[in-house]
């Protein structure tokens, strides 16, 4: 489930909707449900960011998520649609794989997965989930290997040698 330019200052954006959670809290007059939503937003050029947002209905509780998300963007290194080299994210009990693919592979992935290299902009990708299947804490590790990718250029600069 996606939208496109959901919310009219940021152009080109795309938020995915990753999950939405309900909690039921039994009250003197009954159950009173709240709703929590998970959503991942990016501009299809490196630029990704996951966002949380709880509240009473289902669509407030998506735009706190997408408001976090562009709030909390990072820069991605995409190189010729997919990414520099292999690396694995970790969150909690979640690993996620993620391995560069030639050409024409597409994006081979799970769901929520599948869902942040979209909106990153990733068109060729190999990947492997390892531990949990949580939605939550899936786009949690992968977000966190993404973030740790470099490219040649800034090794080279990092380090002051050439490669």
């Amino acid at each position: 489930m996606s939208t496109n330019g959901s919310n009219g200052s940021n152009d080109n954006l795309t938020d995915h909707v990753i999950k939405i959670k309900r909690c039921a809290a039994v009250m003197k007059g009954g159950r009173r449900f709240s709703f929590a939503a998970m959503v991942v937003v990016g501009d299809g050029k490196g630029q990704i960011g996951w966002g949380y947002g709880k509240a009473n209905e289902v669509p407030p509780s998506v735009q706190k998520a997408t408001k976090q998300a562009t709030r909390e963007m990072i820069q991605i290194p995409v190189v010729n649609g997919t990414i520099p080299h292999q690396i694995q994210g970790k969150f909690g009990a979640a690993k996620v794989l993620l391995i560069p693919a030639g050409p024409g592979t597409g994006i081979i992935a799970g769901q929520a997965v599948r869902s942040v290299c979209e909106a990153a902009g990733i068109t060729d990708i190999l990947t492997k989930s390892y531990g949990t299947n949580n939605p939550v804490t899936l786009v949690k590790a992968t977000v966190s290997g993404l973030s740790n990718l470099r490219t040649k250029e800034q090794i080279e600069r990092l380090r002051e040698v050439s490669l």
